[in-house]
C-alpha cells in the first residue's frame, strides 16, 4: 500500500512539473530614460558622496543629483515598481494541487461496526488552467510593472524640473538682494548728502524727508528679499526632503540663450513625454486585458486521481474524477465588453493626452517668446539708457541742475529695471524647464 501511495504522488507531482514548464517574464522591462536625464552630467562639482555641509556653495548638478537620489515621491513609485512586480510572480504561480483523503464505511454498525469494511481513497487533484490563462494573466501583471516604470520616469521628470524651478527662484534671490543692497547703498548716501546740504541751507528740509523715506521704502524692500531668499531655500532643500538647508548658496548665472529654437521642432520631440509614451503600454494592457477575459469564458476543469484501498477484501484500486463547470449562464461576457470598452477608452485617453501637452507646449512657448523678447529689451535698450539718465541726472543734481526728486525718481526707475530683468530671467528659464519637461529634451540640445 505504502508504495502504491509514494507512486500516486510521485505521478501526480511530475504532472505538476510538466505544467509548470514555460517561462513567464517576472520584472518590468528596463526603459529607456528620457534624453533630458540622459543629457544631465553624471558626475557633481562638489558633492561626491550625496551629502552637504553646513556652509556649502552648491550648483544645479549637485541640487538634482540629492533631489534624485533622495526625493521621498520617488521612492514611493520605486515601491509601487517592486511592488507590481511581485504581483507579476504571484499570478505566474500554478493554483497549488489538492491532496484528499477520504475514508468510508466505519464505525457504523453491523458489518461497518469496526474499521474492518472501511474504505481509504487518497487522491490528487489539480485544477488545470486552459486557453493560457495563466501566461496571460501574467503578461497583464508585467505590463502593469511596466507602467509603473513609466510613472517613475514621469516622476522624475517631475522631481528634475521642480528643482531647476527652485534652484532658478533662489539664484534670482541671491541676484534680487545684491540689487537692493546697492540700493540701499546709494539711498544712504542720498540722505547723507541731502542732509549736509540742508545743514548748508542750500536745500529744504522737506527733501531730507522725501530722501529719508525712499531709504525706508529700500530698507523694507531688502529685508522681503532677504525672506524670499530663505523661502527659496527651503524650497529648494525640500526636493530632496530636507526640512532644514545647511548649504548656504547657490551658484550658477542667469542668462538667457542667443536664440530660442523654432516651435515645429519642439512640437515633433514630444513623442519622447513619458506621459505621452506610457500610451503605448497602456493600450497593449488594455489588449491583454481583453484577451484574458475571453480566456476566462474558458470553463477550467479539475481533475483527480488516486488509490483506494478496501480493508475487507485487502484489495485496491485506482480511482479517478473529472469536473468542470458548464458556462451556461456566465460566460464572462461582461467583463469581456467592460475590456473592449476599456481599450477604447485607453485610444481617446492618449488623443486626449497628446493634444493636452501640445497646448500645453504651445502656450509655454508663446510665454517663452515673449519672456525672450522682454529680457533682450530690458539687457540692450531699457537698463542701459536709465543708467545713463540716472549717472546724468545725479551729476546735474550736485551742480544744482536738478532737483532731488529728480534723482530719486531716476535711481527707483533704473532700480526698477535690473529688478525687473532678473524676473524676466527667473520666469524665462522656469518656463524653459518647464517646456523640457514636455517634450523631454534640453532646450540647449536643439538644433
Amino acid at each position: 500500500m505504502n508504495k502504491t501511495i509514494i507512486t500516486v504522488v510521485s505521478f501526480g507531482t511530475a504532472a505538476l512539473l510538466l505544467l509548470s514548464c514555460g517561462s513567464s517574464r517576472r520584472a518590468a522591462v528596463p526603459i529607456a530614460e528620457t534624453p533630458l536625464l540622459a543629457e544631465q552630467p553624471k558626475q557633481t562639482d562638489t558633492l561626491t558622496t550625496g551629502t552637504i555641509q553646513v556652509g556649502d556653495t552648491i550648483s544645479l548638478i549637485d541640487a538634482v543629483k540629492l533631489a534624485l537620489d533622495n526625493n521621498p515621491g520617488l521612492k514611493v513609485y520605486y515601491s509601487e515598481i517592486k511592488a507590481r512586480e511581485a504581483r507579476t510572480w504571484q499570478e505566474s504561480l500554478l493554483p497549488n494541487p489538492e491532496l484528499d483523503v477520504e475514508m468510508e464505511n466505519l464505525f457504523g454498525s453491523g458489518l461497518y461496526k469496526s474499521l474492518n469494511s472501511s474504505e481509504t481513497t487518497i487522491s490528487l487533484g489539480q485544477l488545470i488552467q486552459l486557453a493560457g490563462k495563466r501566461e496571460k494573466r501574467t503578461k497583464v501583471a508585467a505590463l502593469q510593472s511596466d507602467l509603473a516604470n513609466w510613472d517613475y520616469e514621469a516622476k522624475r521628470l517631475d522631481v528634475f524640473t521642480e528643482v531647476v524651478s527652485a534652484f532658478t527662484f533662489m539664484l534670482a534671490s541671491q541676484e534680487r538682494i545684491k540689487v537692493y543692497e546697492e540700493l540701499h547703498e546709494l539711498a544712504t548716501e542720498f540722505v547723507k548728502t541731502i542732509s549736509s546740504r540742508v545743514k548748508a541751507g542750500k536745500i529744504s528740509p522737506a527733501e531730507l524727508a522725501r530722501a529719508q523715506v525712499e531709504l525706508s521704502v529700500t530698507d523694507i524692500e531688502l529685508k522681503r528679499a532677504r525672506r524670499e531668499l530663505k523661502a527659496a531655500r527651503q524650497r529648494l532643500a525640500a526636493t530632496w526632503g530636507s526640512v532644514s538647508p545647511e548649504f548656504q548658496s547657490v551658484k550658477g548665472k542667469l542668462d538667457i540663450p542667443p536664440d530660442i529654437p523654432p516651435l515645429e521642432k519642439l512640437m515633433a520631440l514630444i513623442v519622447d513625454n513619458p506621459d505621452l509614451m506610457r500610451w503605448t503600454v497602456e493600450m497593449e494592457e488594455r489588449r491583454a486585458v481583453k484577451e484574458l477575459e475571453k480566456a476566462r469564458a474558458v470553463p477550467d476543469p479539475f481533475v483527480r486521481g488516486g488509490y483506494r484501498y478496501l480493508n475487507e477484501s485487502k484489495d485496491n484500486a485506482f480511482v479517478v474524477g473529472f469536473s468542470i463547470p458548464l458556462p451556461v449562464f456566465n460566460r464572462n461576457q461582461g467583463a469581456v465588453q467592460e475590456a473592449e470598452y476599456q481599450v477604447r477608452k485607453a485610444e481617446q485617453q492618449r488623443r486626449t493626452t497628446e493634444t493636452s501637452i501640445k497646448t500645453r507646449l504651445a502656450e509655454s512657448y508663446q510665454q517663452l517668446s515673449a519672456l525672450y523678447n522682454e529680457a533682450i529689451t530690458l539687457k540692450e535698450e531699457i537698463i542701459p539708457d536709465a543708467g545713463e539718465a540716472f549717472e546724468v541726472i545725479k551729476q546735474g543734481y550736485l551742480m544744482g541742475k536738478f532737483a532731488s526728486i529728480d534723482v530719486l525718481v531716476a535711481q527707483r526707475t533704473l532700480f526698477e529695471a535690473r529688478v525687473r530683468y532678473l524676473n524676466s530671467l527667473t520666469e524665462f528659464n522656469q518656463t524653459v524647464a518647464d517646456i523640457e519637461r514636455l517634450t523631454g529634451h534640453s532646450l540647449a540640445n536643439v538644433k
